[in-house]
């Protein structure tokens, strides 16, 4: 493997570290590099995971920072959040991934052909990060399609039909091998008009082939990047052509657990009562204490469990130019104690409703779900 680099972000979350044990422990034949963008503005739990996971792979995990905000005595975000005058990050206008994850981790790959290793378990509907560079592709091992988004339109693509059914051809003849065709033969539109109607389809044949056989999809699709600018047809072989499994949230503690690593402190359920009723809150993820896109509850539970960091975050809003952390409310607002009762009866509400329901797992603050984390966003 030594035409690339093999990359793994380490966000400080549960996912990411994880993911480090698991490719450690199942691939130890890949020399895999850690890195973390750190922004200055994370909670305690989130270094002393890092430190944990350290101490327990005996690797080193490459702390990113920028020689120009190092010399300053500055936290990345405070350097740039007065460059940008005032202006907070927004899923609008999303500069702190821009500026403090996406370009250290483009700096530290430096060009070369580098895999990079996403923690998106098998039970999350999303994407991760797809970089614009062509020398960086990103691969997902706790899914059973280990393969991103942009490489699925490509093998799908009417124009690579036959080369994938070749490709097939190898490893199947018969019923099989028309099962196949069928699936690569059904009506699919790359029209930019259609676009939730093509990744619909996109899954629906996703899952077809993979019904049929997962290490033989990963060999068929590794087969065809071999004619693509992509990193991995630099290879003759990849390990993972071989990966069947499909990890969910309770693979992933019981990973953490066993290893002794631990699950960061802040996911761990803090039981609230108000009007005679008990719920439970935590954080949902990693990454900056005053994250935008946090749900109301979870500022609540930073202003009860860490109301220094609460504070720390009033500090950067300016109601006179309604630069505020959420739309249309402060967090002067939001702590008032009317506020923050009319906050968790809802979360109350919410929870007991998908409870009755019968989730698989609740659609709110108790499962994890990172997909708009600035620290998931790519790593």
């Amino acid at each position: 493997m030594s035409k690339l680099q093999h990359v793994l972000g380490i966000s400080g979350g549960k996912d990411s570290a994880a993911l480090a044990i698991y490719l450690k422990k199942k691939h130890p034949e890949i020399d895999f590099k850690y890195y973390f963008t750190d922004t200055g503005k994370e909670l305690d739990e989130t270094y002393q995971l890092i430190d944990n996971l350290e101490s327990y792979l005996g690797i080193e995990v490459n702390r990113l920072e920028d020689e120009k905000i190092a010399s300053t005595n500055e936290d990345p975000f405070d350097f740039h959040f007065k460059s940008f005058r005032g202006y907070l990050p927004s899923p609008q206008a999303r500069w702190c991934t821009a500026l403090m994850k996406l370009k250290p981790f483009e700096k530290f790959v430096s060009g070369k052909p580098t895999v990079s290793y996403v923690g998106i378990r098998g039970d999350e509907q999303r994407e991760g990060y797809i970089s614009r560079e062509k020398n960086i592709q990103s691969i997902f091992p706790f899914r059973r399609n280990i393969w991103s988004q942009d490489v699925l339109e490509k093998i799908f693509h009417p124009d690579n039909k036959e080369q994938l059914l070749d490709n097939y051809a190898q490893f199947f003849s018969g019923n099989k091998l028309d099962k196949i065709d069928a699936i690569f033969s059904s009506a699919i539109s790359f029209n930019r008009n259609y676009r939730l109607e093509k990744e619909r389809i996109i899954k629906e044949k996703l899952d077809g082939l993979l019904q049929i056989g997962v290490a033989e999809y990963n060999k068929s699709v590794f087969q065809y990047l071999k004619n693509t600018d992509y990193p991995l047809s630099l290879e003759e072989d990849y390990p993972l052509l071989e990966n069947e499994d499909n990890l969910v949230r309770a693979d992933i503690f019981k990973i953490l657990e066993e290893s002794g690593v631990g699950v960061p402190a802040y996911y761990n359920k803090v039981k609230y009562e108000v009007d005679g009723q008990v719920g439970e809150y935590a954080r949902s993820r990693s990454g900056c204490y005053f994250c935008f896109f946090q749900q109301k509850i979870e500022w609540v539970w930073l202003y009860e469990q860490h109301p220094e960091k609460f504070k720390e975050a009033m500090k950067y809003e300016n109601e006179e130019e309604h630069f505020t952390w959420i739309p249309n409310e402060s967090l002067q607002e939001l702590m008032e104690p009317k506020r923050i009762r009319e906050i968790k009866l809802d979360h109350l509400k919410r929870t007991n409703k998908h409870k009755s329901k019968n989730s698989k797992f609740l659609l709110d603050i108790l499962d994890d779900t990172e997909s708009d984390a600035c620290t998931a966003c790519f790593i």
